[in-house]
């Protein structure tokens, strides 16, 4: 079924909009939320919470989309709940990713503010935009989607090395943008 078509059954209140999101997005969802909480049964409860999430608040300008809407529901949730299953644990998986970022975007930066205000964001999706194909899909699998360097080798076909050279690389050129923004760092 086109996504369109499963908007119209949220606005419709038809719960097979439920079941046709999962049949289409279920395997997708499941994976991007194991990635993040590492663990079956968090991922489970957040892609039935993203469904939830959808049939409330499907926004009126209609996705064009829906696996990009739902996957941004599905990672917030499974982010929150890393979060609150690991307060007390460091060194999970979620806090080795935002360490690595801190080399262009540190802890003292605002990055709320400037998100908000859309300047962040522009300047974000310009960036990854720019990139070649294989280092905009390293960078992705990455941060976006939470795959382990080895993981994300095995999927593209590269060696571990060239995942984390691409990765360096990356995060260089992303930190001289920011500078070049005038963005703090």
């Amino acid at each position: 079924m086109e996504d369109c078509a499963i908007v119209d059954l949220y606005w419709a209140r038809d719960e097979r909009a439920i079941s046709e999101s999962d049949a289409k997005y279920g395997r997708m969802l499941s994976s991007l939320s194991y990635s993040l909480t590492s663990s079956n049964e968090d991922a489970e409860e957040c892609v039935s919470d993203t469904y939830l999430a959808a049939w409330n608040n499907m926004p009126e300008d209609r996705p064009d989309y829906l696996g990009a809407y739902l996957s941004k529901i599905v990672r917030r949730l499974s982010i929150n709940r890393f979060r609150s299953s690991h307060r007390q644990k460091r060194g999970g998986g979620a806090e080795r990713l935002i360490d690595e970022l801190c080399e262009c975007i540190p802890d003292s930066w605002d990055v709320t503010a400037d998100f908000e205000n859309g300047r962040l964001r522009a300047v974000l999706n310009g960036f990854i935009g720019s990139l070649p194909k294989d280092r905009r899909d390293v960078f992705v699998l990455r941060y976006f989607c939470s795959k382990s360097v080895y993981d994300i080798a095995c999927q593209l076909g590269f060696s571990e090395g060239k995942v984390k050279t691409l990765l360096h690389r990356t995060r260089t050129a992303l930190k001289k943008l920011l500078e070049e923004e005038g963005l703090p760092i």
